[in-house]
């Protein structure tokens, strides 16, 4: 009979020696820089995880913008923007591509910093000196001259929430020219200095007579500019019954506070707009935003708009693809899982967890994949009981609210090897600071049961969706494995894909250099 332990010992011998530390004391593999720099674009917020710093991620994003070239930074913060929907990262990417090719921050300028919001949050960053410049410069300060230019005068308005720069503070650095006398009374009016109230825009009118006490017609600014005002229930109703889809999502307690659900007919007229499939697909709203506002929807909200949010999430996953074969996904439930999933700024921390997404991703795909089985792991794995043709919403709770101890990626394939189990796909979501599991030898104990997995099922393969950004994976990416960044509804096609056999390991990569700019 042949020697077991010698056997073993040779395939240890065969798999990929680990090179990295993770945050959490595991041995693990370090992605190259573009890799890196794909993840952190998927993933990353600059706010502070649970094993890193918002300092720390800013400072290997800052390296990483380095060691790539500059076609890539350009693409990647186009790709941030345009597909993952990031705000923070694109913006630091832009930012460091004023200091290591201007020209192509022009090309790639309008494209990504594509609102008010996006100008402030690039301006912020250039002024902070983190990318080596405190002055806007020649090239980004004729950039802010243009978009200001190019925006008409309501667009201004409507964008003038914000400060730390203020829509003013951004007039004050780069003097504009105002095209006419609309234009020129509205900056004067910005920046509190004389102007003729004859002159200024429409809107701006509005608003002030709004201000005044003329409350008949609720002016159509940013809803922030009229939560500072002393407003009643009748005006409360007015904003919420014009307020867009997304709004209305982040301020049901709000509305609730204020007495708008008093009212029947309002309330039926917002659950069937939370709840409109078409309204749903036109905000591109993520599945994760919908289980924060159904987290967050407080006692007063009725239970007719509770019900829509779940509509609206069943809505939101309904093009999640059917995935040929034996599907076990793997969701994290380790106490690091805890942490937001957006990471942790004062004032501004998210209520969803990153082990809530896990459970989203896992309940999305068992909602269409019914056959699909969900292995929850933290030091083992968790036995739960789901129901396929439960809602997404109802399943992702149930699977949230387990767990809490270590991190052990390897401990769903180490159970279904113990199993002998058959397999086409097995999809982890974690954070991937796996330390329990932590052996000597080659390899992370990750690979070590992958291989093993393998030797059941030589067509399967392995996908690893990152929920934070921290630059080290537990299996290293071949043709076989797939390591993505992100939570938003496209890593559903991504994998989709991958399962196939339409797209290669190096996925993120080949989609950011395909970008046209």
């Amino acid at each position: 009979m042949a020697n077991q332990s010698l056997f073993q010992s040779l395939r240890g011998a065969l798999l990929p020696q680990t090179d990295a530390i993770n945050e959490a004391g595991g041995r693990a593999y370090t992605l190259a820089p573009k890799q890196a720099l794909a993840q952190y674009a998927a993933t990353g917020c600059l706010n502070s995880t649970y094993y890193a710093s918002a300092e720390d991620q800013l400072q290997k994003v800052l390296t990483l913008t380095k060691e790539v070239d500059a076609q890539f930074v350009a693409k990647t913060a186009v790709y941030a923007r345009e597909k993952g929907f990031m705000k923070d990262m694109p913006a630091l990417l832009c930012a460091a591509l004023s200091v290591k090719d201007p020209p192509l921050l022009r090309t790639v300028f309008d494209r990504v910093i594509d609102d008010g919001k996006m100008l402030r949050n690039f301006v912020q960053v250039l002024r902070s000196g983190v990318v080596g410049r405190k002055s806007l410069g020649t090239v980004p300060k004729k950039l802010v001259q243009r978009w200001l230019e190019s925006r008409t005068d309501e667009q201004l308005f409507r964008v003038s929430v914000g400060n730390a720069p203020s829509l003013a503070d951004l007039v004050k650095m780069v003097h504009p020219k105002p095209g006419n006398a609309t234009r020129d009374a509205f900056y004067g009016y910005l920046l509190g200095r004389k102007h003729n109230a004859a002159a200024l825009p429409g809107i701006v009118k509005q608003f002030e007579a709004f201000k005044g006490g003329q409350r008949d017609e609720v002016p159509d600014v940013a809803f922030q500019m009229l939560t500072a005002l002393d407003l009643g229930k009748a005006e409360w109703t007015a904003i919420a019954k014009k307020a867009p889809w997304q709004m209305t999502r982040m301020n049901l307690n709000t509305f609730a506070r204020h007495g708008v659900f008093d009212n029947e007919v309002m309330v039926k007229l917002i659950a069937n707009r939370l709840a409109s499939a078409d309204a749903v697909k036109r905000a591109r709203v993520f599945p994760y935003q919908l289980l924060m506002a159904f987290k967050a929807a407080g006692g007063d909200v009725p239970n007719l708009i509770r019900d829509a949010l779940q509509d609206a999430m069943e809505v939101a996953t309904e093009n999640i693809p059917r995935i040929a074969g034996k599907v076990y996904v793997c969701p994290d439930v380790s106490g690091s899982m805890g942490s937001a999933v957006t990471g942790q700024r004062a004032g501004a921390t998210t209520s969803v967890r990153c082990v809530d997404v896990a459970a989203l991703v896992a309940a999305s795909i068992l909602r269409q994949n019914p056959q699909a089985e969900v292995v929850p792991f933290e030091n083992n794995v968790v036995n739960v009981s789901l129901n396929s043709r439960d809602s997404v919403m109802t399943n992702a709770q149930k699977l949230a609210a387990v767990g809490g101890g270590g991190t052990n990626c390897s401990a769903p394939l180490a159970w279904l090897n113990q199993k002998q189990a058959k397999g086409d796909l097995v999809v982890f979501v974690s954070d991937n600071q796996s330390w329990v599991d932590a052996k000597g030898g080659r390899g992370t104990e990750t690979m070590r049961q992958w291989s093993v997995f393998k030797r059941f099922n030589p067509q399967a393969r392995l996908v690893c969706i990152d929920i934070q950004p921290y630059a080290t994976v537990q299996a290293l990416e071949r043709e076989d494995i797939l390591n993505i960044g992100g939570f938003s509804d496209q890593v559903f096609q991504v994998i989709a894909a991958f399962a196939e056999g339409r797209l290669g390991a190096d996925h993120w990569v080949g989609t950011i250099e395909s970008l046209a700019l």
